[in-house]
C-alpha cells in the first residue's frame, strides 16, 4: 500500500509544465507558483463530488476522474474564460494503486485536451470525493455572467439537453455500456470551453446548465432581474433520449434533469445569427428556446415533477 505522498507522486503529478503554461512551480511544495498574463482576470471556482451523489459508487474511476474536472471546467465556460489551471483534492477510503491510475489517467487526459494544468493538490483517506479547483482568464471587459439578460432577448443552449439525467437514470437501471450515447454524456461530460470563447462579445449573459434547465434559469434570471417565456417543443433532445426513456419523459428531463453542462445564453437578436456562425465552425449547434421577459417568472412551460438539483432544498419554491 502506498502513502498519499507516493500515490502523488506516481500517479497524479503530471509532467513539469512549460513556461507557457503559466506555472513558476507546481506539485511537491506547499503552495504552487502561478503566473497570470497581464491584464487579464483570474476567474475561480470550486466544485466537490461525492460518490453516491454526484456519480455513482460504482462508476469506472477513469470516467470519475474525467467528470470532477468536467464540471468544474464547465463554470469556466459559462464565463467565457479561458481554462489555465487547476488543484484536485482527492479523499480515498483506501489506497488503491488500479483505482488511482485510471482515475488519473481520465483526469490527465482531460487536462491536456483543454489545456488546462493542474499545479496542485492533496489526497486523504476518507469516503470517496473528489474536489477540484479551476481557474482561468478572461478580459475585464468579456467575461459573460448571469446578469445581463434584457428583456427582448433570445434564450438559447448549445448542443442538446437531457442527456446527463437520461444517462444517470439508464445507469441506476443496470446498463453498463460505456459507449451508449446517454451513460457517455453522464459519465464524460465535454465541456463547452471554447463555446464560452466564441460567445465573448455577443452573449448578454450565460450560465452552465448543471442543476436542470429551469432551476439555472432561474439563478439567470433572478441576476437579471427579468423573466422567461419557453418554447418546450423546440428544446434538442439527447442523442438517444427519446428511444430510451418516451418524449414526455425525455422532455421532463430535459427540463429539470441537470448534469448536462451545456451552455445557456441570452442573445440580444442582432447577434444570433454571429453566434450561430461561430458555434458552427466547432461543430455546435446553438438552437433558440425562448425569449427574456420584462414579466417575472416563466411561462409557457408546465409543472414537470423533475425541479432540478438541490443539496438542502429546504422550504424554497
Amino acid at each position: 500500500m502506498h502513502s498519499e505522498f507516493e500515490l502523488i507522486a506516481r500517479y497524479l503529478a503530471p509532467a513539469p509544465a512549460p513556461a507557457a503554461a503559466g506555472v513558476a512551480l507546481g506539485v511537491g511544495d506547499d503552495c504552487a507558483l502561478l503566473a497570470p498574463s497581464a491584464g487579464e482576470h483570474l476567474a475561480v471556482s470550486v466544485d466537490t463530488s461525492v460518490a453516491g451523489v454526484h456519480f455513482p459508487a460504482d462508476a469506472p474511476p477513469e470516467a470519475v476522474g474525467h467528470r470532477a474536472l468536467a464540471v468544474s471546467l464547465s463554470d469556466l465556460a459559462a464565463m467565457g474564460a479561458r481554462g489555465r489551471w487547476c488543484l484536485m483534492s482527492l479523499t480515498l477510503p483506501a489506497a488503491d494503486d488500479a483505482w488511482v491510475a485510471a482515475f488519473a489517467e481520465g483526469f490527465h487526459a482531460l487536462c491536456e485536451a483543454c489545456g488546462v494544468s493542474l499545479a496542485g493538490g492533496d489526497v486523504t483517506r476518507g469516503e470517496l470525493a473528489v474536489g477540484v479547483t479551476v481557474m482561468g482568464e478572461v478580459p475585464p471587459s468579456e467575461a459573460l455572467t448571469r446578469a445581463g439578460a434584457r428583456p427582448g432577448d433570445w434564450l438559447a443552449v448549445t448542443g442538446a439537453l437531457g442527456g446527463g439525467a437520461g444517462g444517470l437514470q439508464r445507469w441506476q437501471a443496470g446498463e453498463r455500456d460505456l459507449d451508449d450515447p446517454l451513460i457517455r454524456r453522464y459519465l464524460r461530460p465535454r465541456p463547452r470551453l471554447a463555446a464560452g470563447l466564441a460567445l465573448r462579445g455577443l452573449a448578454g449573459a450565460a450560465i452552465d446548465i448543471s442543476d436542470g434547465l429551469l432551476a439555472d434559469l432561474g439563478h439567470l434570471r433572478e441576476a437579471s432581474g427579468v423573466g422567461a417565456e419557453l418554447w418546450p417543443e423546440r428544446l434538442p433532445l439527447a442523442e438517444g433520449l427519446v428511444d430510451a426513456l418516451g418524449e414526455a419523459r425525455a422532455r421532463q428531463l430535459a427540463l429539470g434533469g441537470g448534469d448536462d453542462y451545456e451552455l445557456l445564453v441570452s442573445l440580444p437578436p442582432e447577434r444570433l445569427d454571429e453566434a450561430r456562425a461561430r458555434l458552427a465552425a466547432l461543430a455546435l449547434p446553438l438552437t433558440v428556446i425562448g425569449r427574456v421577459t420584462a414579466v417575472p417568472g416563466v411561462t409557457g412551460v408546465e409543472p414537470t415533477g423533475v425541479s432540478g438539483w438541490q443539496h438542502f432544498p429546504g422550504d424554497t419554491p
